[in-house]
């Protein structure tokens, strides 16, 4: 069952969750923004020891406490990991405060109708028995939008609650996450679409149950104010998407209630040649404006 402490904590914490689980095919790109590049590993085996790496450093830092980062979603290789001598979940809880989130989906889908679904996740059931025993709280799981196609958002959002639903099962609070890509020409008509979508899936949910939502900034501030407001919505964030951290905590603040989901802007300016005292400096600094404007709306 879930944790309550930790979900009073998601609930009206006045802070953020922290994206750390780039997955195989994200990998290589976040290590080069980390000042990695491919030739200086020659195996899957090390890159993935490198992610880790870079990872353990972000959750020992002085700034990542759950002061201002609620939460850390993470990937199943670093569930499967320790940091600081503690399996990854124990460490973010125990040590720092932060919640723990497991990344859950095995990548999308070929394209159709104007968006890519969730690939078939297959051993599920067995997963979320191993988060539930590692501590892990929630999930978090990835389709994304590329049309304001009626056909596929519905599907999109129905393919992501059947699987919620099967989260919810095992005592894990899903985040649903619906990415509408930033750069389609319809964004905004998709989003409306979306909204929709979700809200009709939401009202149907018992209502002892709750889920979290991770949507894309949208180009009308607080356009998902009903979604934060909703009974069954423990807490709405968002996705940087691709965003520059100035942008995104900018578009973010226009959004009441809307909190900081990020990843890659959180990341932003962090350097494996950086000493620690810079890392930590540097870090602190995006900790410090993300958690900002997550709470300014």
């Amino acid at each position: 069952m879930r944790n309550s402490i930790q979900a009073d904590k998601i609930r009206t914490g006045q802070g953020f969750i922290a994206a750390l689980d780039q997955s195989g095919g994200s990998t290589p790109k976040a290590l080069r923004l980390y000042g990695i590049t491919e030739d200086q590993y020659t195996s899957e085996a090390e890159m993935f020891d490198l992610i880790h790496a870079m990872r353990a450093r972000i959750a020992q830092a002085p700034a990542f406490t759950g002061d201002k980062v609620l939460g850390a979603i993470l990937f199943e290789m670093t569930m499967d990991r320790e940091i600081g001598g503690k399996p990854s979940a124990q460490f973010l809880w125990q040590e720092r405060g932060v919640v723990p989130f497991l990344k859950v989906d095995k990548g999308l889908a070929e394209p159709g109708s104007g968006v890519r679904l969730m690939k078939p996740i297959t051993g599920l059931d067995a997963l979320l028995d191993r988060a539930g025993a590692a501590g892990i709280f929630g999930t978090k799981m990835r389709s994304v939008i590329d049309a304001a196609d009626p056909a596929g958002i519905d599907a999109v959002v129905a393919q992501q609650f059947d699987v919620g639903r099967q989260i919810l099962g095992h005592g894990l609070v899903p985040i649903i996450e619906p990415e509408v890509t930033i750069s389609i020409p319809d964004k905004a008509a998709a989003e409306e679409l979306l909204r929709g979508a979700i809200l009709a899936h939401l009202d149907a949910l018992p209502a002892d149950q709750e889920v979290m939502l991770k949507l894309t900034l949208p180009e009308a501030p607080n356009l998902y104010e009903a979604l934060v407001n909703h009974p069954r919505v423990l807490r709405v964030v968002a996705l940087s998407g691709g965003y520059t951290r100035q942008e995104a905590n900018a578009r973010l603040a226009q959004n009441r209630g809307v909190i900081a989901s990020f990843s890659r802007a959180l990341t932003e300016g962090l350097s494996a040649q950086q000493s620690d005292a810079e890392f930590d400096t540097a870090l602190a600094a995006a900790i410090h404006d993300i958690q900002r404007a997550s709470v300014a709306g």
